[in-house]
């Protein structure tokens, strides 16, 4: 109790957490009885009455003449988190009122945002996969500003691809000498996403349905990281027709030995679902993922064994010992 702070959490003070503990612990006590607790020993009065009154203001406390009683807290705590739910919904409908005021009000770039993401460039991107409905489309170089980092898969983008979100991405052609981000990329691959590689990708960008943009691009001191935030417009019809182009003059991500000669454990389970009769619904249930996300799956494994129907994809699967 005392290591997790728990209403402290809740913004009040930690006076007033150790007074709550205290009547929990010790029943019923006056106010100056409670400076008996080492915690509260030698506080002034009034600070335990504030104290107090934060508690009494939420229903943790209830007073009979002088004393001073702690009540069950999952009702009153439940009430205020229900409070502070309402607040944040409140606070994000305010905030795209506000937006919708700005757009209509400013002259010139008022559909670009740039935003310094040198401290979190992982929150803009998860915003990407977690608001996708249908699609994400992708130009990928790798990271950029802030120093060397390690090649990863980006936040949130597993999990898109496990409610059936389509992912194309064309990375640039230098992930073929980086075994750490080809990788990366075949992780992503094994679970859906559609890859092509191309030698001259100019910039990151990731493109949400036909919403809106994020392009990555190197602060002006070159050491920090922003995202520029591209809401619909001609620059964003821009960009999606840019990717479109890469799309069509790239080619396919090379499968790499690691791919070809065995199965990944989720691929080898899908196989084994298919090979036992079991239809993509049922597949799709077992996996905890949706038929679509099972569909696409199935059809890189045949693209991957050079199999045109499911029952070649088996013959092929049982040769490698997949099975």
């Amino acid at each position: 109790m005392r290591d997790l702070r728990p209403l402290q959490a809740l913004g009040l003070s930690a006076t007033a957490e150790a007074a709550y503990v205290a009547l929990v612990e010790q029943g019923p006590r006056t106010l100056a009885e409670l400076t008996d607790r080492p915690t509260l020993a030698g506080l002034p009065l009034e600070v335990l009455q504030r104290a107090v009154t934060e508690l009494s203001d939420i229903g943790l406390v209830a007073r009979t003449g002088d004393r001073l009683t702690a009540q069950p807290p999952r009702a009153m705590v439940e009430a205020v988190a229900e409070q502070r739910a309402r607040e944040a919904r409140i606070a994000y409908e305010s905030a795209m009122v506000l937006s919708r005021f700005w757009l209509d009000h400013t002259a010139g770039s008022s559909y670009v945002e740039v935003v310094d993401t040198s401290g979190h460039p992982e929150a803009i991107q998860l915003r990407v996969h977690s608001e996708a409905m249908e699609q994400v489309r992708a130009l990928s170089i790798g990271p950029v500003g802030g120093g060397e980092r390690e090649p990863e898969v980006g936040p949130g983008t597993l999990d898109a691809l496990d409610r059936g979100i389509a992912y194309r991405v064309v990375y640039s052609a230098n992930i073929l000498q980086d075994p750490k981000a080809l990788e990366v990329a075949h992780s992503c691959v094994e679970r859906g996403e559609q890859a092509r590689v191309f030698p001259d990708v100019a910039l990151n960008v990731l493109v949400c349905d036909d919403r809106f943009a994020v392009v990555s691009v190197t602060a002006p001191d070159g050491r920090g990281h922003h995202s520029v935030v591209v809401q619909p417009s001609g620059l964003l019809d821009g960009l999606i027709g840019v990717f479109e182009s890469y799309w069509r003059i790239a080619a396919p991500l090379p499968a790499g030995e690691s791919v070809k000669s065995e199965a990944s454990p989720e691929s080898r389970q899908l196989l084994s679902y298919l090979s036992a009769g079991l239809t993509d619904e049922s597949i799709a249930r077992e996996l905890g993922v949706s038929e679509r996300t099972v569909a696409r799956r199935i059809a890189r494994l045949q693209e991957m064994l050079g199999a045109q129907t499911r029952f070649q994809l088996g013959v092929q699967a049982s040769r490698r010992g997949w099975l």
